[in-house]
């Protein structure tokens, strides 16, 4: 509502009150030619009479006395409401004794003013209310809508290593369990009898990088992006990953066993219906119990980093590493020793355990097709992660080539470290482009992209770019993680080799090669699936990890042939 308060003087006074929030409005006409409304002039402006002078002198003195009296007022209505029926009435008996002193055209444009001054309050009033209404419209719905993405967290080349090194080393000694345990049973029955369980370990293995890396990988894209910020979302892409995994992992054993005996039966040209069934149990419970522990232990990893505001690209790859070699192996000389015993009494109980896990496929099929996020993996990611195992088969065939001759029987405590370290590393620097093509909004797929060449090893090692800087940090952590990882197996007298210093030369150049053709295949297979609209965390990683474990086997034998060649043959350290 407005109240018109005037005073003997050409001071008018426009009083208005809205949601208990008072405000007053001066004007100071001299002259009705010279009173303006809204803004806008209401007449001309001629010159003022003579004689005037002291009027408008006086009405700037009155015009002050106004100022500090609205502040007064202000303030007594802030703190009393109740004042306001009093200024009613002191209004009302001011505007009785003024009307009987003024001329004709005065009161006219008084109650233009008047008029003016209301409409204009009240459109104010409108506008406050409409816009109030919207900002707690918008409060409304920002509550309903999921959080904005977080900022993408600034490093440094001292940070990215700081954050990697440590997982770096735990995945390192992992891998080094691991390597103690395969040395120890190569020496077992079913190891020695069904040999073909070698070709098995690289396919199994590198289920960390098809399936667990991957897992970390998309999840710490979809944590750094803000998609797992609201518990709602967080628990579906839980749900629907834990889901896709343990169908690809079934799926992925089965095929892994039917590889290993092909690849076994063709250099011998015999097929034993009992050994293959054997392989295949082996391979389905093994590859489903891994992905199961290590994906539970991968989503933690994530939720966990980001709370304490680390990088999960950093450290998820690298601990999904560091148990997945020593679980996966430890289970498969497990299981396969048990059935093979079994064997010999019962004949149903690998075809058994086979069928079971096989029968569980389609809970998980269902499950995965009910999550947005996971039903077009459920169709489209299998290439990558049947082509990666039929490539980690391919090392595992030179592995078992290898491992059976007497003369390089020490090469299996070394194949899961050199492995394991170079399918880590690229596993990172594969998993942080991916988020940074992510995170800057580049489009994936462009029908028109801008072409791009073809990176060369020094723009992808010593270029000013974010990656470039991390490709650095990566390969520098290859030396001295090796000859840690080298001291503690000599240190436990793991292998059947004595670390000679043409051995170890041999070595670190097999190992520093394969980590540097594996980051640079990272970052041009990276940005080229993601210029044809392939997800890079889906497809890139079980690649890369599966041409780690190629390199890394066929450079490893490469070292214990011209390590034989030359002569450099002491005493067994393992005997």
């Amino acid at each position: 509502m407005g109240f018109l308060w005037r005073v003997p003087e050409p001071i008018v006074v426009f009083f208005s009150s809205d949601l208990n929030k008072y405000a007053l409005f001066f004007f100071l006409p001299a002259y009705p030619e010279h009173l303006a409304v809204n803004g806008e002039h209401t007449g001309s402006a001629p010159e003022a009479p003579t004689g005037t002078q002291g009027q408008q002198t006086h009405g700037c003195v009155l015009l002050a006395a106004g100022f500090s009296l609205q502040c007064c007022l202000l303030l007594v209505f802030s703190s009393n409401p109740n004042s306001l029926s009093e200024l009613k009435e002191v209004t009302s008996l001011t505007e009785k004794a003024s009307e009987t002193g003024e001329d004709e055209e005065r009161t006219e444009i008084v109650v233009a003013m008047d008029c003016r001054a209301n409409a204009k309050g009240q459109r104010e009033e409108d506008a406050l209310l409409e816009n109030a209404s919207q900002s707690n419209e918008s409060d409304d719905t920002s509550t309903d809508q999921s959080p904005e993405p977080p900022v993408p967290l600034k490093e440094t080349s001292f940070s990215v290593g700081l954050q990697v090194v440590i997982p770096f080393l735990l995945a390192g000694f992992g891998t080094v369990a691991a390597g103690m345990v395969l040395d120890i049973v190569q020496h077992w029955t079913v190891f020695t009898e069904v040999s073909e369980v070698f070709i098995l370990v690289p396919a199994l293995l590198g289920l960390k990088g098809n399936l667990e890396m991957t897992l970390a990988s998309r999840l710490s894209t979809a944590a750094n992006i803000g998609q797992m910020d609201s518990a709602k979302n967080m628990w579906k892409m839980i749900m629907g990953n834990l889901a896709l995994i343990q169908v690809q992992a079934t799926v992925v054993g089965f095929l892994a066993s039917i590889a290993a005996v092909i690849f076994g039966w063709i250099p011998e040209g015999r097929f034993r219906l009992g050994h293959a069934v054997l392989l295949c149990a082996s391979s389905v419970a093994t590859a489903f119990i891994a992905s199961l522990l290590l994906g539970l232990i991968m989503i933690g990893v994530i939720i966990a980093a980001r709370k304490v505001g680390i990088n999960p690209d950093n450290v998820a790859t690298p601990i999904a590493a560091s148990l997945g070699d020593l679980i996966t192996l430890s289970l498969l000389a497990g299981i396969s020793t048990g059935l093979y015993k079994e064997l010999e009494f019962n004949d149903y109980a690998s075809p058994l355990v086979c069928a079971v896990f096989v029968a569980l496929c389609p809970l998980w099929v269902l499950i995965a097709r009910r999550i947005p996020s996971t039903r077009e993996l459920l169709y489209s990611g299998w290439e990558p992660v049947i082509i990666a195992m039929a490539i980690s088969s391919v090392g595992g065939l030179i592995l078992d080539k290898t491992v059976t001759n007497p003369n390089f029987a020490g090469m299996a405590v070394f194949t899961p470290v050199i492995n394991g370290v170079g399918g880590n590393l690229v596993a990172v620097q594969a998993s942080r482009i991916s988020t940074y093509l992510h995170m800057n909004g580049l489009p994936m797929g462009d029908p028109n992209p801008t072409p791009r060449k073809c990176p060369t090893p020094c723009t992808s090692f010593f270029g000013s770019s974010v990656n470039s800087r991390s490709a650095r940090v990566l390969f520098l952590l290859v030396a001295p993680g090796h000859l840690v990882f080298l001291y503690t197996i000599n240190s436990l007298r793991g292998g059947h080799t004595t670390l000679t210093a043409v051995f170890i030369t041999f070595y670190m150049v097999a190992a520093l090669l394969q980590v540097l053709i594996l980051l640079y295949l990272a970052d041009w297979m990276v940005h080229w699936m993601w210029g044809r609209g392939m997800d890079p965390d889906n497809f890139s990683i079980p690649y890369l990890t599966a041409l780690g474990d190629l390199l890394g086997t066929g450079f490893l034998a490469l070292c214990f042939h011209m390590r034989w060649f030359i002569g450099d043959t002491e005493a067994n350290a393992g005997n």
